[in-house]
């Protein structure tokens, strides 16, 4: 390594720190640093598939320390952000210390309740992988109280689930809750007697998957009410009191589950002044990624909200496509930098947008106005999305555990499992 090296600290081990720190591998003029709350990175868009018991967490995790094997220049540093000390080049971790020479920031977002205390407090969302697996024991726990409760309005309401945000996540979820009452739930749970669940899926929008064509949006909806699921589209989740769910229209819901997939906010950080955040605490960044009013701090990913791309005016969309690109094109221009070359301003592809909905059922918008739908959009989301797990280990697992279950309509995930979390 280069005696004048820089360090670049990652905070945050997602899509957009990940590509980072993948371009600068083994780059004499770089030490890196990622820092991560978790000592393992994850897929989001699969988070699902966890929650509902189809995958398992190794299946779309990965450890950080087993990932930069044999990478000389990059180290690994378990623990979460309390400070940054611009002033001193420096951060302050829940664990430690770090100096950097440039910090990134690459955190991500988290769910966003709007204010609502009582669903931020009862509601489940599913943002991490320990979101998921408390989704999955949630819900196989609530299906064994329905089986011995002899109070029919109780096992109603221990059957109606709440998917609250019409984006792909709530789309997704739904179906595949809705798709597991038909060809799982009934043989798991014979006590029942064929009592199916309800599920709701709630969003303020007037259509679902609303960045996405009407046609997209058509047939979704179209599908999923084929599943069975009760779409209430124009109005929004109000409160969660006693286990109903109050709508902004008027109505409520008595369900024992809500599923909060309804929106997300990046998060601030101390250190940073509040100048320096736009919409949905975003950190405003120039066309560099550089966070406006801070000298050496970047953002990359959702945690940043970035004007100067022309063709996204008002800010690019918080996709994993943004998040990859712009870690690549930050790696890049770290290298200019240390050649003393121009920086070369960020411009995003749109690769176009993918949503599932169940088995066999999936919608695909492409460049060039490209639509497709049913069959062949959903192999076309299992490959990109397999394409885009972290390495070989994860793709043939993932591969194994789908094509056991699109051939046996099942999978055996469906445990019990509450292990204690560690104070880091």
């Amino acid at each position: 390594m280069n005696e004048n090296y820089k360090h670049i600290v990652i905070v945050g081990g997602g899509f957009a720190g990940i590509n980072l720190a993948q371009k600068l591998y083994n780059h004499p003029d770089f030490k890196i640093t990622v820092v991560d709350q978790n000592n393992y990175n994850f897929f989001p868009p699969l988070l699902y598939q966890v929650a509902t018991g189809f995958l398992e967490t190794s299946s779309i995790s990965f450890p950080y320390r087993k990932l930069f094997q044999g990478k000389k220049n990059v180290n690994f540093r378990l623990g979460g952000l309390v400070k940054i000390m611009a002033s001193e080049k420096k951060i302050i971790l829940t664990t430690s210390e770090l100096s950097y020479d440039y910090l990134v920031l690459a955190t991500g977002t988290e769910s966003n309740f709007f204010g609502m205390e009582n669903v931020k407090k009862n509601s489940l969302p599913m943002k991490t992988i320990s979101d998921a697996l408390e989704l999955r024991n949630y819900l196989l726990l609530t299906a064994e109280k329905a089986t011995v409760t002899t109070d029919p309005a109780e096992r109603r309401k221990l059957g109606a689930i709440v998917v609250a945000g019409g984006g792909p996540t709530g789309v997704e979820i739904s179906g595949m809750l809705a798709e597991m009452q038909k060809s799982i739930f009934a043989k798991d749970y014979p006590e029942l007697g064929g009592t199916k669940a309800k599920v709701y899926l709630v969003d303020a929008s007037p259509t679902l998957l609303s960045p996405m064509s009407e046609k997209s949006q058509n047939y979704t909806y179209e599908e999923l009410v084929k599943l069975g699921v009760n779409i209430k589209l124009k109005t929004q989740v109000k409160d969660y009191v006693n286990d109903t769910v109050l709508l902004a229209n008027g109505e409520t819901i008595e369900a024992k589950t809500l599923i909060w997939a309804a929106g997300v906010t990046s998060k601030q950080f101390d250190g940073i002044p509040l100048e320096s955040y736009g919409r949905g605490r975003r950190l405003l960044v120039d066309a560099f990624n550089k966070v406006k009013g801070m000298d050496f701090i970047y953002a990359i990913g959702d945690t940043c909200y970035q004007d100067t791309d022309k063709n996204f005016p008002q800010g690019h969309p918080q996709v994993a496509q943004v998040a990859i690109q712009q870690g690549k094109r930050l790696a890049k221009n770290f290298v200019l930098l240390a050649r003393h070359k121009p920086l070369v301003p960020f411009a995003y592809t749109d690769k176009g947008s993918m949503a599932i909905i169940s088995r066999n059922r999936a919608v695909a918008d492409l460049p060039a106005r490209l639509f497709f739908r049913g069959f062949i959009a959903w192999m076309m989301w299992l490959f990109i999305h397999l394409l885009s797990l972290i390495n070989y280990r994860n793709r043939i697992k993932t591969l194994y555990n789908w094509t056991v279950a699109y051939f046996t309509k099942d999978q055996s995930l469906r445990m019990i499992v509450r292990p204690k979390e560690p104070q880091v």
